[in-house]
């Protein structure tokens, strides 16, 4: 099984690759993100595990780039920032799995074989909230099975609040998750999406309501 470590911390990286190696994998090993947009590229990668605190950005970023592949590897956040509200972040980002460092190996592989059974398993169900559904395999947004086409980043947000439906997510996280390294959104971008989204949403009448908080995020619920 091939997968790519994204560390920056060479003697923890140089250790994972040896213990891996030993179980069977074959690991590709790079330092920063820049790297990893290339290497995440590559054909047959099985996984990512992904360091957060890169010389040149928060690992998080590289989601979205992995996102856009016609068929992701799943991603084990292995990173120093173990707060409740990392774990979030990088979960409502689109990680897998969030294992705070310091861990044991056992727990490690542990984790990767359950990202791998998911993938290999049965298609997610679909993501279903008042007349809407979404469909995780194919990215694909429907009301009463009429398909709703939206661009790229309002797909990416409504993705990401119907993953958590009910919930407060925030700017900052769905930031991090729609737009790329060299597409910074400018301090109303986010807002001008999700206006647009909601106003595509109630057309179709999708029965599906995108609330702001105030200086928090957005919510998705039914309507």
């Amino acid at each position: 099984m091939r997968i790519l470590l994204v560390e920056d911390e060479v003697e923890l990286a140089g250790a994972l690759r040896v213990a891996l190696a030993r179980r069977g994998f074959v690991v590709d090993w790079v330092p920063d993100l820049e790297q990893a947009w290339e290497a995440v590229r590559e054909p047959g990668l099985r996984a990512v595990l992904l360091d957060r605190g890169l010389p040149d950005g928060d690992g998080l970023r590289l989601l979205p780039v992995l996102r856009r592949l016609a068929d992701p590897p799943p991603v084990i956040v292995l990173t120093a920032r173990g707060q409740t509200t990392d774990r979030v972040e990088g979960l409502d980002a689109g990680a897998e799995d969030y294992l705070a460092k310091p861990f044991e190996l056992d727990e490690l592989l542990a984790r990767l074989r359950v990202v791998m059974r998911r993938r290999s398993g049965a298609a997610p169900e679909p993501l279903v909230l008042g007349a809407l559904s979404f469909d995780l395999v194919h990215r694909e947004a429907r009301v009463a099975e009429v398909p709703l086409h939206l661009p790229r980043r309002e797909l990416a947000v409504l993705e990401l609040l119907l993953r958590r439906a009910g919930r407060v997510v925030l700017r900052e996280t769905i930031e991090s998750a729609v737009f790329g390294l060299d597409d910074a959104p400018v301090s109303n971008t986010l807002d001008s999406h999700v206006s647009r989204l909601r106003r595509r949403l109630a057309e179709s009448q999708a029965r599906v309501g995108i609330h702001p908080v105030r200086g928090v995020g957005y919510m998705a619920r039914a309507e």
